[in-house]
């Protein structure tokens, strides 16, 4: 029996190191030498018990069951159930403590194996550095402080700002503001000045503004986010112009991002707290960051932690030709899944199988329901991810298999309104209703999603259509094409290029 120990001191808190390793499918996100990796049998990441299966980088297959978890100790076990790489009978440990004298933590990761005769030093040393030693490194980069004058994120060639202010001056631009709140006409351009950052705020020019539904909901009021007069928006991204004291992952003439309360971002120019913006890779260009990234992110928890999709299952997406719901198909069917869309017309019909979907259902003579399973030889859709809402909820709970899981997102139609739970006995079906916050609320949740959406968009698994362009200026015919059902793909609002600094 072989065993191998290795530790390391990360200089950072143990709450963001764990954030990172108790997430036991999350590694293909920050391994090096994992390529890929799903979760088998529909398991939590964080189930006792959940398989993960996964490529790594040279091509090689690996199986690993989790055997316990303890988010007490900050501590899990594991082992290989199967595997190319010949380690039999492997048992592996990782414990995180607090070091006493500063804000640090000790990581140990152990492990115990056998292997054929001959191969024990090559394989020891194999998991100790290309393993060990590289997950240390690459969990390292990721949450470490940088030291002075260092830099440790991915960016962008550095780019002169686009607006260069004079010494603590504000920027001026243009914004979109709602004065009350009702139809589209409610919004209109309006003067905006950005002020100089403060302690862990950011300046940024932005240069592409994502639009979604959830904007619609906060210019009806639908929604209790937005209290005119105000300006709507989550998602955009741009150039740093200027960043506030205790601001160490962003610098001037970096590209970045955000998708994130507080709203603001239909604007030229904003400045805000600096800890939900995120660098940009040099792959994703600014127009792609803004049409993907909340769409992105949600459906990446809504495919990984809501409901893990699993090689085999069936999928229904609504909505499948929109910009959630395109992500979606792609990514579900990059799963393995059989992914089947529901929309409302053959045009849009069109762009959900070129998105991925294997089969797609409109209306017609037959309800959704009967659709589905014949499609499915009656079995019904393993998982259903609903954001239309009111119209579709019964219909929904009706077309899903035995132990189905309904995952209700969105309510393009209306709230579902209070609902009797008993009809979910009927095949012992769950219900969720996720809410982007809890699965964003922190710099480490947020970046982990974004990652591994910026990973699937590099790898080609999801492509970013942006099937419309608006100026900013023109924002309510942005809003009344979305409403309307008349786009496809996701919609960017481009600002003007102005910003002179305000007197």
């Amino acid at each position: 029996m072989i065993r191998v120990v290795r530790s390391t001191v990360i200089d950072a808190p143990i709450a963001a190191v764990w954030e990172i390793l108790r997430d036991f499918n999350g590694h293909d996100r920050w391994h090096p030498i994992v390529r890929h990796s799903r979760l088998e049998e529909s398991k939590r990441t964080d189930q006792i018990g959940c398989v993960r299966n996964f490529d790594l980088e040279d091509g090689a297959n690996v199986r690993e069951r989790l055997l316990s978890l303890s988010d007490n100790e900050c501590r899990f076990r594991y082992t290989i159930v199967d595997a190319d790489i010949p380690l039999h009978d492997y048992v592996a440990d990782v414990e995180l403590k607090p070091v006493t004298d500063g804000d640090r933590t000790f990581w140990r990761w152990t492990s115990s194996f056998n292997t054929p005769p001959g191969q024990e030093g090559e394989l020891a040393a194999l998991v100790a550095t290309e393993v060990y030693e590289a997950g240390f490194e690459a969990v390292r980069q990721r949450v470490e402080r940088p030291a002075a004058g260092q830099e440790r994120m991915r960016r962008a060639p550095a780019a002169a700002p686009a607006v260069q202010p004079a010494g603590g001056a504000a920027i001026s631009g243009t914004a979109i503001v709602i004065d009350r709140h009702g139809g589209a006409e409610e919004l209109h351009p309006a003067p905006v000045e950005a002020p100089p950052p403060g302690p862990g705020q950011v300046r940024l020019q932005q240069t592409a503004v994502g639009v979604n539904f959830i904007d619609v909901y906060c210019r009806t009021g639908y929604f209790d986010l937005l209290t005119p007069p105000g300006v709507p928006g989550l998602e955009a991204a741009g150039v740093v112009v200027d960043a506030g004291p205790d601001v160490r992952h962003l610098a001037p003439g970096q590209r970045a991002a955000y998708a994130c309360p507080p709203l603001g971002a239909y604007a030229s120019a904003r400045t805000m707290d600096a800890a939900l913006v995120i660098p940009l890779p040099d792959s994703i260009g600014d127009e792609i960051a803004a049409a993907a990234l909340l769409k992105g992110v949600t459906a990446e928890f809504l495919l990984h932690r809501v409901r893990a999709v699993a090689p085999g299952e069936t999928v229904l997406v609504y909505a499948p030709a929109g910009g959630v719901g395109r992500i979606l198909c792609q990514w579900a069917n990059r799963l393995g899944a059989t992914v089947i869309g529901a929309t409302s017309t053959e045009e849009k019909a069109r762009v959900a199988r070129a998105a991925g979907a294997h089969h797609v259902v409109v209306p017609g003579d037959r309800s959704l329901e009967e659709q589905v399973r014949d499609l499915t030889e009656g079995h019904g859709a393993d998982v259903i991810y609903d954001a239309v809402g009111k119209d579709s909820f019964e219909h929904s709970v009706a077309a899903l298999a035995e132990r189905g899981h309904l995952v209700s997102f969105g309510q393009a139609s209306g709230d579902i309104g209070a609902r009797d739970i008993g009809m979910l006995a009927e095949t012992s079906a769950t219900l969720s209703r996720p809410n982007y916050v809890h699965y964003t609320n922190t710099p480490e949740k947020f970046r982990a999603s974004a990652e591994r959406l910026f990973d699937a968009i590099e790898r080609r698994f999801v492509t970013i259509e942006i099937g419309q362009r608006f100026d900013l200026q023109n924002a309510a015919d942005a809003h009344r094409a979305l409403e309307s059902r008349a786009t496809t793909g996701s919609t960017v609002l481009i600002p003007p290029r102005e910003g002179e600094a305000a007197s």
